[in-house]
This record gives C-alpha cells, sequence and structure tokens, in this order.
C-alpha cells in the first residue's frame, strides 16, 4: 500500500473514528432484515434510544389510566427515530467516499472533514434525542391530565427535533466539502 503526504495509508481512519455500531442500528437491522454494511453514529444512535426509552415511558405510564391517547402519544417516539435516520444518511455518504486500498485517493483533509460531519450529526443527535425524550415524557404525562397541552409539546418537540436537523445540515456541507 502506498502512502504519500497528502494522502497517508492512516487517512481513512478519521473517516471512520466516529463511525460504529448502535444498538439501536441493530435493532433496526433485525427488525427490516435488511443487509446494512455501514455503520451508524453511536451518539446519534445514543441520542435517539434515549429518547425513545424515556418517551417510552412516559406512555407506558398514560396507558394504564388513558388507553385512548397511546397513539397521539407515539409523537416523541418517532422523532426520536428520525434522529438515528439523519446519522445513516451521512453514514452511508461517508462509506462511499472510503476507497480500499489499492486505489487509496482518500486524503487526510477529507478524513478530518469525514470526522467533522461525523461528530456534528452525531453530537447535535445525541442533544436532540435527550431533549425530545425529556420533552416527550413531561409532555405525555402532562397530555393526559390536560389535552390543550398537545399543541405546546408538540411545538417543542418540532424545536428539539431541529436541534438534529441542524447538525444533519452542517455534515452534508462538511461532507460536500470533503468530496469537492
Amino acid at each position: 500500500m502506498s502512502s504519500n503526504e497528502l494522502a497517508p495509508s492512516f487517512a481513512p481512519f478519521f473517516g471512520m473514528v466516529s463511525a460504529s455500531p448502535s444498538p439501536y442500528d441493530l435493532w433496526m437491522y433485525h427488525a427490516r432484515h435488511t443487509h446494512l454494511d455501514v455503520h451508524e453514529l453511536t451518539a446519534a444512535g445514543a441520542g435517539a434510544a434515549y429518547g425513545t426509552a424515556k418517551a417510552g415511558i412516559g406512555i407506558a405510564g398514560i396507558g394504564t389510566y388513558r388507553p385512548d391517547l397511546i397513539m397521539k402519544s407515539l409523537i416523541p417516539i418517532v422523532m426520536s427515530g428520525i434522529l438515528a435516520v439523519y446519522a445513516l444518511v451521512i453514514s452511508v455518504l461517508i462509506a462511499s467516499d472510503i476507497k480500499p486500498p489499492p486505489d487509496n485517493t482518500y486524503s487526510l483533509y477529507a478524513g478530518f472533514m469525514h470526522m467533522a460531519a461525523g461528530l456534528s450529526v452525531g453530537l447535535s443527535g445525541l442533544a436532540a434525542g435527550y431533549a425530545i425524550g425529556i420533552v416527550g415524557d413531561a409532555g405525555v404525562r402532562s397530555f393526559m391530565r390536560q389535552s390543550r397541552i398537545f399543541v405546546g409539546m408538540v411545538l417543542i418537540l418540532i424545536f428539539a427535533e431541529v436541534l438534529g436537523l441542524y447538525g444533519l445540515i452542517v455534515a452534508l456541507i462538511l461532507n460536500t466539502r470533503a468530496s469537492g
């Protein structure tokens, strides 16, 4: 394997350093029975898993008292799952740019840009998942007592989801700069 100053042999390490399989991805893989050959960004998967678990606890709590509200209360769980999809998009883009060793055209610059893209979507997904989990749990429990809370809960959940979307946008820009 040849190595030069602009494309050293260790450059792909930086492109994949923030990528590893998360438990949420493994669950999604088994649920869909599809071939998953790229790794999800762990931080975004952890944020999605936390948001799903925290909001799910609230839904389980209200389900015993008001089973009619369960379907409307699934919004936080769906929004948490979308965060993992953001990470999946970036993972696929990063993995498609990394070439096998004989080609060796992957530069150190591209490795650092891909690492920054992964960290951008991963850390913003972690923060958004945490916010969605907290708001979803409290919002669902309040919705059981007062139905007017629903609109406010959805608005706050949208603002929390936008944190993850901002990370995706920054990651897409960074990925484009790495390829360009």
